[in-house]
């Protein structure tokens, strides 16, 4: 299984990215899709989750400014970051719940400047 996590960067407060992670080797269209990230420091936390059917679920401190799709065609999940916050700054992980096994990509920098 692979995940390939891309899209991360630099941005000012205020502005926008989107992350995309590109699954293979596993069944993606009934796989539960997530976005994780880490801040230097603090733990892993979950950012936003996308079901096989579509159902999404969203950190409290991100309603509002991001939201996750996928597009079962192309094995990939996105991670829209609107409104984006000094805070927001992490590594983003993409992660994919297997069968009894999560998956984990290798993340992707996000530095949000004031």
């Amino acid at each position: 299984v692979q995940l390939q996590a891309s899209g991360g960067g630099l941005v000012q407060a205020g502005g926008s990215l989107r992350l995309s992670c590109a699954a293979s080797g596993i069944i993606f269209v009934i796989t539960d899709m997530a976005w994780y990230r880490q801040a230097p420091g603090k733990q892993r936390e979950l950012v936003a989750a996308i079901t096989s059917g579509g159902s999404t679920n969203y950190a409290d401190s991100v309603k509002g400014r991001f939201t996750v799709s996928r597009d079962n065609a192309m094995n990939t999940v996105f991670l829209q970051m609107s409104s984006l916050k000094p805070e927001d700054t992490a590594v983003y992980y993409c992660n994919a719940q297997g069968p009894g096994k999560d998956y984990w990509g290798k993340g992707t920098l996000v530095t949000v400047s004031s």
